[in-house]
């Protein structure tokens, strides 16, 4: 039995799966806030591929100037997230919750505005802002609200063990850094009624120096749950402590080592951030509750996913970058065409395009695509002359070369496989172009490798022949110098 494509109730909210696209910023609106064309070609995309949950991006619940980002910061907004909770409720049984956010100043020259600097007036005022955009999103027609308190925006900044500076009761201890979380929740709650779905999303490792790891999460997320929270989304780092500075540009919180492990790379192992649902998932049961808690963080496989629901490490399967690459992959997933999915590599050039504010897109998409294909007709790729992949020593790398694939639909890329024992392969890399070099190849072993070509619908050639390759180990006997010739 899958558990993935088990129902979850979460208050008045029934999520038809455990599969939630969690907030991605898309770079789509513009700099006004209001739900555009773009904006809702894209969420209707996610909903056709039926994820029990969509968490729309970021949007501020105040009216300071930040770029291209959706706002729920006045009644003026209504109209065009009204029209897009229907748009997508009438694609799909998927639910949908805007992720609310308020942010602090932040200048080119490098200078940021930090909690400290906040008056009593000013946080009751943000609170109040948070109330007000929950409010409005349940008049929009929404299924819930998620509260944004993680990586380096306002409310996590004062949950931060490191950017919390202040020595009033908003600060110094943790019961202090939790305050304004819990105000906000309080009146969040108070807002929107007992019957409306409020979550929260937090970091569960800042992965900074000075910063808190699980050990205060599993507290942060037990008292959020006793507050009301109706589920606990949980990330990762994304911090401005360690970010790398830019000239002429902002600070940007998802450069240093804590923004890898918000959004962990090709580099990093999968499921790299699971120890943190894990612990908080086991201290809230500790404490009687069973709030639903959400993982994230390269959760690459099915496989991986349904472990991590039948360990009860959590209740929900978070995908942002996955979801990006094949928005149909919980239809595919449910239907039993895993094959078929066109699977993230994590290249995060969706990140980088983020950072540099233009508008997020998938490598893995054709060219100059804005949004993720979609291919109905059946149009397996195939060899027309036969793959030939042949791999060969390059220096200190294996160089892969292959013939083109043709299909009536297109081409759009080539998976390429790779095994040590031509027995147990692995998804190397993936990419629309003829040939790869393997950097990642060691001189001692035989390397063995397969590609196959995919259209955008996922449809998949014959795996390519076989071809081995192994460099020749390294002579590391140091040269011989006239000084030991002499002895």
């Amino acid at each position: 039995m899958s558990l993935l494509f088990t129902p979850l109730q979460i208050n008045s909210m029934r999520l038809e799966n455990r599969i939630a696209l969690t907030a991605m910023v898309t770079r789509l609106s513009s700099e006004d806030g209001f739900v555009n064309q773009g904006i809702t070609d894209r969420y209707v995309r996610f909903a056709r591929g039926e994820p029990g949950l969509i968490v729309l991006e970021a949007m501020a619940v105040h009216g300071s100037k930040s770029g291209p980002l959706l706002r729920i910061s006045s009644d003026e907004f209504l109209p065009g997230l009204t029209e897009l909770a229907r748009r997508i409720h009438g694609t799909s049984p998927t639910k949908v919750v805007p992720q609310i956010i308020h942010f602090l100043k932040v200048a080119r020259s490098g200078w940021r505005q930090t909690v400290d600097m906040l008056s009593r007036d000013e946080i009751r005022t943000i609170i109040g802002q948070y109330a007000a955009a929950a409010y409005r999103a349940r008049a929009a027609g929404l299924d819930g609200v998620e509260l944004h308190m993680a990586h380096a925006y306002t409310l996590a900044s004062f949950l931060s063990k490191r950017s919390n500076t202040r020595t009033d009761e908003y600060g110094r201890t943790l019961e202090g850094r939790l305050r304004m979380a819990c105000e906000t929740i309080t009146a969040v709650r108070r807002a929107v009624g007992p019957d409306f779905a409020v979550g929260v999303r937090f970091v569960g490792d800042e992965c900074i120096k000075g910063g808190y790891s699980t050990h205060e999460a599993r507290v942060i997320a037990l008292r959020l749950a006793q507050l009301g929270a109706d589920y606990i989304s949980l990330s990762a780092g994304g911090k401005f402590e360690d970010h790398v500075p830019r000239d002429g540009q902002p600070p940007y919180p998802y450069t240093g080592y804590s923004g890898d492990r918000c959004m962990p790379s090709h580099d990093y192992a999968d499921g790299i951030n699971l120890y943190i649902p894990t612990a908080v998932k086991e201290y809230l049961i500790a404490h009687g509750l069973q709030t639903p808690v959400l993982a994230a963080g390269k959760i690459a496989t099915r496989d991986m996913a349904e472990a991590v629901l039948a360990n009860g490490q959590a209740d929900l399967i978070g995908m942002a970058r996955g979801l990006l690459a094949d928005p149909d992959l919980p239809r595919k997933w449910r239907d039993g065409q895993d094959e078929r999915v066109v699977g993230c590599i994590y290249c995060n050039v969706c990140k980088n395009l983020d950072e540099n504010f233009r508008q997020v897109r998938c490598f893995l998409w054709p060219k100059d695509s804005l949004h993720a294909p979609e291919i109905h007709e059946w149009s397996v790729p195939a060899w027309p002359g036969g793959a030939d992949l042949q791999a060969e020593v390059r220096g200190t790398s294996l160089r892969l070369t292959w013939n083109r694939a043709a299909a009536a639909a297109g081409v759009q890329g080539y998976d390429i496989f790779r095994s040590e024992d031509g027995k147990s392969w692995t998804r190397l890399w993936a990419g629309n172009m003829v040939g790869y070099s393997d950097f990642s190849a060691t001189a001692g072993t035989t390397w063995h490798y397969m590609v196959q070509a995919y259209d955008a619908a996922g449809h998949r050639s014959a795996l390519s022949n076989v071809a081995v390759a192994a460099m020749p180990m390294p002579d590391f006997s140091l040269p011989q110098t006239s000084e030991s010739a002499s002895d």
